[in-house]
């Protein structure tokens, strides 16, 4: 991707090896980071405004709890997310690395390769399944406007239609070009999501509103649980934790282009706190809304422009979540992908081949099989999801308590056994040790809570496994811990 006109301007490591570099692993120079607050803020903008994130959004008010208690339980959610984001984005914005560079930090040079492929496989997956239900939205425009297309829906090829694969593939091509183009291109497509769904959905409040006037308002759309109100609100901001589980790794692939650590501080504010609980209260207000018109809560927002009938108005808001699903999809589940597989081998795969091969992976994964059995998503998010928090835990611990937030950057690219990184043949056995134990006991408790074997612990996986990831980790390093820093090898 060196060659490409969108690649960015990188620090040459001299002598560094070439398995562990290429122009997109390669730390981001200062002229390379063109992303300001806007951009930052439109990223969690896309992540959060698409259809997923409207029924997510609105879900948190079906939880029996009072209006009040919904919001303090997502504003202690979602502040927590915030810091959390910071944290996990500073080295990237430091060194200039992406999140499988910076997994070498703790991991190894060559360790890192398993931070990095579980990391992919959860993107890899999750980017089939964003693609499949955005192409069911294309398949319903087609229909709507060419009632003749139905025909080609009774076939059937490995699950599919001859217009749902139409369909899916289009969807898959768009999202590839669009990617293809490098990270400028990605940065200027999310600027545009994120906003224009803004747009249509203050424009379905406004049209709610009307309909029903402001008696219709309720924060409350479901009865009240028994139990501790303490406890069901705790809950629920770790549900926003947990929500945001995937982009708590990676966010560093993202951060490494802010022009400065106030752009990545006031972009993630905006973004976040500002951002999602704005958000919910549209939806909440969209979903309380159509009880008094359509006589039932509709979660799903293109559900809801269906049902007002107008063939222009369902092409407007189908148009517009399927252009939010694909700003989700890049965000989350298509960039780490890309590096992560890049890491895999720098010599020959760059950015944009990792990107490809990611998006054919989706491909083989039939993600219209996979979420058609619910005991398959079951097993992949207990299994995947609760591997994710103790390598937050472990990266973190690393950085700011073993590290100190110093590390040599030559380093990070060098087999040489005389590397601080390069630990006992480039792994680091108390990372592997300390992830192998903790994702043992959060996904254990996980599965096992999935299936009724004891209490389900639910999104509460995701701390338990960060918290004692982390704690082992630092306990294990704590024994032998090398040189990690001269003066002469930081760059600021």
């Amino acid at each position: 991707m060196s060659g490409h006109s969108n690649q960015p301007a990188v620090v040459a490591i001299a002598g560094a090896d070439p398995r562990l570099y290429n122009d997109d692993l390669a730390p981001v120079a200062p002229e390379g980071r063109t992303w300001g607050v806007f951009s930052i803020f439109a990223m969690w903008m896309s992540d959060v405004h698409s259809v997923g994130g409207y029924t997510f959004a609105a879900s948190l008010f079906f939880l029996g709890l009072t209006g009040w208690e919904v919001l303090l339980a997502m504003v202690v959610g979602i502040t927590a997310v915030y810091f959390l984001m910071n944290l996990i984005g500073r080295p990237s914005l430091k060194y200039g690395t992406p999140f499988p560079v910076v997994a070498r930090m703790s991991f190894g040079v060559m360790g890192a390769n398993i931070a990095a492929g579980l990391r992919g496989i959860v993107g890899i997956v999750w980017y089939g399944v964003q693609t499949y239900f955005a192409s069911k939205a294309v398949q319903a425009l087609v229909l709507a406007f060419y009632p003749g297309a139905e025909a080609y829906t009774h076939s059937s090829f490995i699950g599919l239609s001859a217009l749902g694969w139409f369909s899916f593939l289009f969807m898959w091509l768009f999202q590839l070009l669009i990617f293809l183009n490098g990270m400028e291109t990605i940065r200027k497509f999310i600027d545009f999501c994120g906003p224009v769904v803004y747009i249509v959905m203050f424009a379905l409040a406004i049209w709610i509103l009307a309909q029903t006037g402001t008696s219709s308002l309720s924060l409350q759309l479901s009865p009240r649980l028994e139990g501790s109100a303490v406890g069901h609100m705790a809950n629920a901001a770790m549900l926003i934790v947990a929500y945001f589980a995937a982009l708590l790794l990676n966010f560093g692939d993202f951060s490494r282009f802010a022009r400065d650590a106030k752009a990545m501080k006031v972009g993630n504010f905006l973004g976040l706190p500002v951002n999602f609980i704005v958000f919910a209260i549209i939806t909440v207000i969209v979903t309380a809304g159509t009880v008094k018109v359509f006589g039932e809560a509709i979660m799903d927002p293109v559900a809801i422009v269906e049902r007002i009938g107008n063939p222009w108005v369902v092409a407007l808001g189908s148009i517009t979540f399927i252009v939010a699903t694909m700003g989700i999809n890049i965000v989350a589940n298509f960039v780490s992908p890309a590096y992560d597989i890049s890491n895999l081998y720098p010599e020959k795969i760059d950015f944009r081949l990792g990107g490809l091969i990611a998006s054919i992976l989706s491909v083989m994964v039939c993600p219209w099989i996979f979420v058609s059995s619910p005991q398959a998503i079951t097993i992949f998010v207990s299994i995947f999801g609760a591997a994710l928090g103790p390598m937050f835990g472990i990266m973190v611990a690393d950085y700011y308590l073993v590290k100190r937030q110093h590390v040599i950057l030559e380093d990070l690219y060098t087999m040489s056994p005389n590397g601080s990184l390069y630990f006992a043949g480039g792994w680091n056995r108390a990372a592997l040790i300390a992830l192998a134990g903790a994702g043992f006991v959060s996904i254990g408790l996980s599965l096992f809570g999935a299936y009724g074997v004891i209490t389900n612990i639910g999104d509460w996986g995701w701390l338990i496994g960060a918290t004692l990831g982390a704690a082992l980790y630092t306990t294990l390093m704590r024994r032998e811990a090398p040189s990690l820093s001269r003066p002469d090898g930081v760059v600021a």
